[in-house]
């Protein structure tokens, strides 16, 4: 048991200045995964009309911290990880959908798959993030 529930996950997430301005919100947390998701605004675009990648690593990032934390505790920082985009985004909001890979009793890694969804709901892949994540006592919780 963690100690967190959705809840409370969402408020870890909502104490977070960096993801309040994008407009992230949690849409699932617990037993290993986490979902995160941001609405595409257009503030949020790169100069071709996609969104920014640093919009799809923040996502990334979150999302694995999130996951981890629902199988290590709150009390966790990313050690790293990786990227790789696969195509541009577009859609109607971004969705990172983190599932723990494995996970020890100090760390976890965990895979990420970035996904767009579109006007019918409709899911397209287009990024893929690893990370390590660790556990930090001490640290704040999220």
């Amino acid at each position: 048991m963690t100690g967190l529930d959705l809840a409370r996950a969402r408020a870890v997430l909502d104490d977070q200045p960096f993801s309040r301005l994008v407009g992230a919100r949690l849409a699932a947390f617990g037993d290993g995964g986490a979902v995160l998701e941001v609405d595409v605004r257009d503030d949020l675009r790169q100069q071709n009309g996609f969104l920014h990648g640093g919009v799809l690593s923040y996502a990334a990032d979150n999302a694995i911290t999130f996951a981890a934390g629902s199988a290590l505790g709150p009390a966790v920082l990313t050690a790293g990880f990786s990227i790789q985009y696969v195509r541009p985004a577009t859609g109607l909001a971004l969705r990172a959908r983190a599932s723990v890979v494995h996970a020890g009793r100090r760390q976890a890694v965990v895979r990420c798959d970035l996904l767009t969804v579109d006007a019918d709901g409709t899911e397209t892949l287009c990024a893929v993030a690893q990370g390590t994540v660790l556990s930090a006592p001490g640290a704040s919780e999220g």
